[in-house]
C-alpha cells in the first residue's frame, strides 16, 4: 500500500461522512458572519479581521479533523491490520497528514468569496492577502500535525480532541504579550519564537520571512516525527 493510495483512501473517508460537510458549512458560516459583521462598519478594504480569526478557529477545526485519525483505528483494531501491509509508519503518518491538509486547503479555498468581495468594494494591497493565505496553510499544517500526534496517543476521540486543543492553545498563547510579560526575561526570546500566532501575524502583514516559514515547517515536522514514534512504540508493547 503506497503513500498515495493511503492518501486517497484517507481523503475520500473525509467526504464519505456528512460530518465533513457539516464542518465545512460551520467553518464558512462562522468566518463569513464574523467577517461581514464588522466589514461594512470599519470601512476598510482589508482581510486582516478574517485572518485574525483563523488562529482561534483552527484551534477547534484542526482537532476536529484529526481526532479520529488514529484514535478510531485503535478503537476498531484496524491499526494492527494497517501495519501488516508493506508500509512504513512514516508513510502512514504522511498520508494521513496530507489528507487532512488537503481537506483544510479545500475549506480555505471556499473562503475566496471574501477577498473577491474586498476587491470589488475597494483596492486592497494584494501582499497581505496572499501572505495571509500562505500563513493560514502553514499554520494549519502545524495544527494538524499536533492533532495527529494527540490522536496517536489514545483510542478515545474526545480525549484526542481535547488534548489537541490544549497543545495547540499552549503553543498559540505562549508567544502572546500578556504571557511574555509574566515570564523571566531569560525565557522571553524562546517563548516568543515558539508562539504560533506571532509568526502568523508576521506573514499576514505580507512580510514573508523565511524564518517564519522555517518555524512552521519545524513544528509540523517535529509533531509528525512524534506521531511516527508513537506508532513505532506499539511494536514494543
Amino acid at each position: 500500500m503506497t503513500t498515495l493510495t493511503m492518501f486517497r483512501r484517507e481523503l475520500s473517508s473525509y467526504f464519505s461522512s456528512p460530518v465533513a460537510y457539516i464542518v465545512i458549512l460551520a467553518f464558512l458560516g462562522v468566518t463569513h458572519w464574523l467577517f461581514f459583521r464588522t466589514f461594512f462598519l470599519i470601512s476598510q478594504s482589508s482581510l486582516r479581521p478574517f485572518f485574525a480569526l483563523l488562529p482561534w478557529i483552527f484551534l477547534f477545526l484542526a482537532p476536529a479533523l484529526t481526532m479520529r485519525a488514529w484514535a478510531e483505528e485503535k478503537k476498531l483494531g484496524t491499526l494492527e491490520v494497517l501495519m501488516t501491509f508493506p508500509v512504513r509508519e512514516r508513510d502512514a503518518v504522511l498520508a494521513k497528514f496530507l489528507a487532512a491538509f488537503a481537506f483544510l486547503a479545500i475549506t480555505l479555498c471556499l473562503t475566496l468569496s471574501l477577498p473577491l468581495t474586498v476587491l470589488i468594494v475597494g483596492s486592497p494591497d494584494p501582499g497581505p492577502i496572499w501572505g495571509g493565505y500562505l500563513g493560514a496553510c502553514l499554520m494549519g499544517g502545524a495544527y494538524l500535525a499536533i492533532g495527529l500526534f494527540a490522536s496517536s496517543l489514545t483510542e478515545n476521540q474526545i480525549v484526542a480532541f481535547i488534548l489537541a486543543i490544549v497543545l495547540c492553545f499552549a503553543l498559540l498563547v505562549i508567544g502572546e504579550d500578556v504571557v511574555l510579560f509574566s515570564m523571566p526575561a531569560a525565557l522571553v526570546p524562546a517563548c516568543s519564537w515558539l508562539g504560533l500566532g506571532a509568526h502568523f501575524e508576521s506573514i499576514g502583514r505580507g512580510v514573508v520571512d523565511s524564518r517564519d516559514i522555517l518555524y512552521y515547517l519545524t513544528v509540523t515536522g517535529f509533531f509528525l516525527f512524534l506521531n511516527q514514534l508513537a506508532l513505532e512504540s506499539r511494536k514494543w508493547r
